[in-house]
């Protein structure tokens, strides 16, 4: 890699951008949307986080010539059999509705209505980063993010955003809504995914 300093996002979540430079500022690179460069988002036609991330980054190293990195993550609701999943960002059209985080959520507190003990409702943040260094990289870096908790019955706390005012920490006895963003960046399925990837990036391509 060089003095290569600038890896494409693919992704216009401003939210995530902000993120994941933190998450990624100890490797000293510079994140830019795909869509600060023209570029279109790809589809994500595949059932798993890693498949859908990969084709992410793919897109965007073909699209810009630049080191590109993805992001694909979801929550996984155990009695849901991994539900919301890859859906998770529209999982209220499922069921004929407007995508936006409310929707998604009322959407999920219907789904679980049948399941009231919160020994029923385990659930786990899912983050998959892949990262590579263009289009046909036959090494792609991969890691994988996992925070467990539980699905609250109604909102709590007024941060974050998307599943985070419904998912409980109980080691933290609080929601990831309430969290601060400081701690959440400590503690989530990105940043765990995070830590994982910047050490591959310093061992694999001498970043940092």
């Amino acid at each position: 890699m060089g003095t290569t300093t600038r890896l494409v996002l693919a992704s216009n979540n401003a939210k995530k951008l902000a993120e994941l430079q933190q998450l990624f500022a100890p490797l000293g690179v510079t994140l830019v949307t795909q869509g600060s460069l023209g570029i279109a988002e790809a589809e994500e036609p595949f059932g798993s986080f890693v498949e859908n991330a990969l084709v992410k980054a793919r897109h965007a190293a073909r699209l810009s010539g630049l080191p590109a990195l993805a992001d694909d993550s979801g929550l996984a609701v155990e009695a849901l059999n991994g539900a919301p999943g890859v859906l998770s960002a529209r999982y209220a059209s499922l069921f004929g509705r407007p995508k936006s985080d409310a929707e998604n959520n009322r959407a999920l507190l219907e789904q679980l209505q049948p399941f009231a003990a919160p020994s029923q409702r385990a659930a786990r943040f899912v983050c998959a980063l892949v990262a590579v260094r263009s289009t046909t990289d036959p090494e792609p870096l991969i890691a994988m993010g996992r925070w467990q908790g539980q699905i609250l019955s109604a909102q709590v706390g007024e941060g974050g955003f998307g599943y985070d005012p419904l998912m409980f920490i109980p080691s933290l006895g609080r929601s990831v809504a309430e969290l601060s963003a400081a701690e959440k960046n400590a503690l989530s399925h990105r940043a765990l995914a995070a830590a994982d990837l910047v050490a591959q990036m310093r061992e694999v391509w001498h970043l940092g």
